[in-house]
C-alpha cells in the first residue's frame, strides 16, 4: 500500500512539469463587458456625448454641453470614457457592468493613480481586439 502510494506521488510531480523550462506563452488579453457597457460603444457621436453627460449630472456634477467624447481604456473591469464640457473641465468616466457611472475630474487621475484621460484613435472603442460579450 505504501509503495503504491509513493509511486502516485512520484507520478503526480513528474506531471507538474514537463522539465522544459520553456516560459509560458504569451496569450492575448480578453476584456470582457457587459451589454450596459457594450451599449456605450455602439452609440453615435451625439448620443455618447448625451449618455455621458446625463452621467456627470447624475453625480451631481456640471456639464452645461458635451464638446467632445471617447473611450479612454479598460480599468478594473471598468470601461473608462472622457467627456469635454464647454466650460473647459474635462470629466473621466467609469463605467460598471452593471450601469453604474463614477465620474472623476480628469485632473484627478494622475493623484489617484488613475489612467490618464486621453480619447482612444478609434473615440468609439469598437476597434479594439479582443473584446468579448459578458455572459
Amino acid at each position: 500500500m505504501r509503495v503504491a502510494l509513493v509511486s502516485l506521488s512520484a507520478l503526480g510531480l513528474a506531471a507538474c512539469g514537463s522539465g522544459d523550462n520553456q516560459p509560458a506563452a504569451k496569450q492575448a488579453e480578453i476584456t470582457v463587458r457587459s451589454e450596459e457597457q457594450n451599449a456605450l460603444h455602439q452609440l453615435d457621436d451625439m448620443n455618447r456625448d448625451i449618455a455621458l453627460k446625463r452621467a456627470i449630472l447624475a453625480s451631481g456634477l456640471r456639464c452645461k454641453r458635451v464638446v467632445r467624447s471617447g473611450y479612454v481604456t479598460e480599468y478594473n473591469k471598468l470601461s473608462m470614457w472622457q467627456a469635454d464640457c464647454d466650460d473647459k473641465r474635462s470629466w473621466g468616466i467609469f463605467v460598471g457592468p452593471d450601469g453604474s457611472a463614477q465620474v472623476r475630474p480628469c485632473t484627478d487621475n494622475a493623484r489617484f493613480k488613475l489612467p490618464e484621460c486621453k480619447i482612444a484613435a478609434d473615440p468609439s472603442g469598437r476597434t479594439e481586439r479582443g473584446i468579448a460579450k459578458a455572459s
